[in-house]
């Protein structure tokens, strides 16, 4: 057996370590077999965690509790899904590379609240858009990658490097529904765009958000309305890519102008095209693959920052697809071999 200390900076560092009722300290203790007690310091030192269990546990436990420290330390909250991410950064020996995502903010929303990267992904996919002129960022749902393409975008007006935010999202039931919903075109669209209306009215503010739209400086508007346009000094924003053609894909990324950034979100394990109609996310992700100044991201759901069941429900899903895959290629096997 073996036992270690980390000193936290405060009582108030070591409660917001082991978490509301000792929840954080307890995931810590049954993901490593440890135990974790708290020794009340009588100086000004902060207090001791002390760590017992085998060696390599401890070793493991150590880790992720200078991790959760570090967090602490760059003023995030620690909550039951943090703690579960860091501690499967530990187990697969990637809590090293970590280092230094936290605390790097991205824009601060109308009310003073920073935005910053949460997980490694989120932060290779912010270094992404800062370095490339664009960016395809595919991913399950929960990882970000809208909302953070939004903030990016956002920053992007304020310094601005651009002189609008234009976001957009293909409307894949146009041909079926639109017609069935009331009031006029755009009442009709509205609620395919909502989700990115929500996103810039959390970074903006209601005052702002309507002075932008009024003057122009922020368009949000169906995939189809940007057909025949050029897009200069624009911060562009593709959204629900997966439900883009390949000649839509192929339209909307030759919009792209001089000093203008693109950035392409998806899901393509949510694809809403009818049968056997190619994704053109999909196609592109092929088809640009290796052209400079252009980044393929892909998130895992490890990157999900969503209520903790969603990381695992998408891990659930993975792993279905998976086994119906092989179960159809061993299927397909045993019949070519018969034949």
């Amino acid at each position: 057996m073996a036992e270690r200390i980390v000193m936290t900076q405060s009582s108030e560092a070591t409660s917001a370590l082991f978490g509301a009722f000792d929840t954080n300290a307890r995931l810590i203790e049954k993901a490593f077999d440890v135990r974790l007690s708290n020794r009340n310091s009588d100086t000004d030192s902060g207090d001791a965690v002390v760590v017992t269990g085998e060696h390599e546990n401890v070793d493991f436990a150590i880790r992720t509790l200078e991790y959760l420290k570090r967090m602490i330390g760059d003023g995030e909250s620690i909550s039951q899904e943090s703690v579960e991410y860091v501690i499967s950064l530990v187990r697969d020996g990637l809590d090293g590379e970590a280092e230094g995502h936290t605390g790097s903010v991205i824009c601060v929303t109308n009310r003073g609240k920073p935005i910053k990267a949460k997980t490694i992904g989120q932060k290779k996919y912010i270094d992404a858009i800062k370095k490339n002129t664009v960016v395809l960022g595919i991913g399950p749902a929960g990882t970000g990658k809208t909302f953070l393409a939004v903030a990016m975008a956002v920053e992007a007006l304020r310094d601005k490097s651009v002189t609008r935010i234009i976001l957009t999202r293909p409307a894949v039931e146009a041909g079926e529904r639109l017609g069935f919903l009331p009031g006029d075109l755009q009442s009709k669209i509205d609620p395919y765009l909502r989700p990115l209306y929500d996103s810039l009215f959390e970074m903006l503010g209601a005052e702002n958000y309507q002075k932008y739209i009024e003057r122009g400086t922020i368009e949000i508007a169906p995939l189809a309305y940007m057909r025949g346009r050029t897009l200069d000094d624009s911060f562009i924003i593709l959204d629900e890519a997966q439900n883009t053609t390949p000649e839509q894909m192929k339209m909307f990324l030759t919009r792209l102008g001089y000093n203008s950034k693109a950035v392409v979100t998806g899901d393509l394990s949510q694809t809403d095209l009818p049968f056997g109609k190619k994704s053109g996310l999909s196609i592109a992700t092929t088809v640009l693959e290796g052209i400079e100044d252009i980044a393929i991201f892909k998130f895992s759901e490890r990157d999900v920052v969503r209520h903790r069941l969603v990381r695992k429900i998408i891990g659930a899903y993975e792993k279905y697809e998976k086994n119906q895959a092989a179960k159809k290629f061993r299927a397909k096997t045993k019949k070519d071999g018969e034949v």
